[in-house]
């Protein structure tokens, strides 16, 4: 990706042409072997990083003025620090693989034209204080592009929306994970749409339905005539749009019963959006047995006075915790067994999506990237109050 976002942006390509040792990883831009002064006035060589913002594979002009670097204090040839440079110390981690010790603040009157202007104007006020000291230090070295060593990413472009939020380090949580989501309907093609946004490493998708007109009006994204007079299985649908931003979406166009439970007790987490109790309890009893987490979701809406109303459901069970599961009969799992709350098969996009926003961040709760001060494994929305309620806590 980086001789690419080069190749294609003039402010890099000018910046590698002049001797710079950049380098794109995790959304940002690197410049290597930047010489400053520290403290004890010797002159060291540190990493100045910026946001990108991109345009498909072209940077466009810079949104902010801020620059982050790593490496020791930096100082004037006196060992003063930059106070009139230095916006916030602390380390911070913006990126996978990147972490960085101090802001910069130097803005222009007119902000930077692109990164080019913004890069070396922030290493030149760096170097010439280093060259005070040294007159041979210089961040020109005229190295090769450094590709990265982070390894290829899923992702078909750069994330940068990971990169200006800062938390690269906690999205890296997510990347070894084979994800299965069993259930394309309104809910499962939501927890889709958002779990292909983080970069696990797969996602299987079980679901041996057709995508139909009525799909296309409780799903995520906007489906075209043509796909709907095709009517192509739902797995194979959504595998082909999100294959257009990320690899490893696997579709598997079956229903999952006794004969390929296990293939899904392979995944590192499971999401179950079935409506079939039958199924749901086979499925639950294999993960159960083969200690696979999981997070089963439920929705029942339905008329009442000439309004709509109802409740969502979002069941977690883990190898952990799962008496819950089964002593409070949390997850409807036998014939005839679906509570009449949940009973009725109204389904409305906002209210699938956020249905699949609960799952998605209680998962996201179990692997620490948001904090959990419940740890609830079984919450219930209720439409008509606004009511969400947490229980089933340690």
């Amino acid at each position: 990706m980086s001789p690419q976002l080069i190749s294609h942006s003039s402010d890099l390509r000018q910046l590698q042409e002049e001797g710079y040792r950049i380098e794109i990883r995790s959304g940002l831009l690197l410049m290597r072997h930047v010489p400053y002064v520290d403290a004890q006035r010797t002159v060291r060589y540190g990493t100045l990083v910026s946001q990108l913002s991109l345009a498909g594979d072209a940077t466009v002009t810079p949104e902010t003025h801020v620059a982050m670097f790593s490496g020791a204090e930096p100082c004037d040839h006196e060992g003063r620090p930059l106070e009139a440079l230095i916006n916030s110390r602390g380390p911070q981690t913006p990126g996978a693989g990147v972490d960085i010790d101090y802001t910069f603040s130097h803005k222009p009157a007119a902000g930077y034209r692109d990164y080019h202007e913004k890069m070396t104007t922030y290493a030149a006020i760096l170097v010439s204080q280093a060259q005070r000291l040294d007159p041979a230090a210089t961040a020109t070295v005229f190295a090769d592009a450094d590709p990265g060593t982070e390894g290829r990413s899923v992702f078909h472009y750069e994330d940068t929306a990971t990169s200006r939020a800062g938390i690269g380090g906690l999205t890296r949580r997510f990347e070894d994970l084979s994800i299965a989501i069993v259930g394309l309907g309104g809910t499962g093609s939501y927890i889709l749409d958002l779990v292909a946004k983080s970069p696990v490493r797969e996602i299987h998708l079980y679901d041996g339905d057709k995508f139909l007109q009525h799909n296309a009006f409780r799903s995520p994204g906007a489906a075209t005539r043509e796909d709907l007079t095709e009517a192509p299985p739902k797995a194979e649908y959504f595998a082909s749009v999100y294959a257009q931003m990320r690899d490893g979406v696997v579709a598997h166009p079956v229903y999952v019963d006794a004969t390929n439970v296990e293939d899904v007790c392979t995944a590192d987490f499971v999401f179950l959006s079935v409506d079939d109790s039958m199924a749901r309890r086979l499925i639950v009893e294999r993960l159960e047995q083969y200690q696979v987490p999981f997070i089963d979701v439920g929705m029942g809406v339905y008329q009442a006075d000439g309004h709509l109303s109802g409740l969502l459901r979002v069941t977690t069970s883990t190898p952990e915790r799962r008496r819950h599961v089964h002593e409070h009969q949390r997850i409807p799992m036998a014939a005839g067994e679906v509570p009449n709350d949940y009973g009725s098969n109204i389904q409305i996009a906002e209210l699938n999506a956020f249905n699949a926003c609960l799952a998605v961040i209680k998962w996201k709760k179990l692997y620490s990237f948001y904090l959990d001060l419940e740890e609830e494994m079984h919450s219930v929305y209720q439409i008509d109050g606004n009511v969400l309620t947490g229980e089933d806590t340690p």
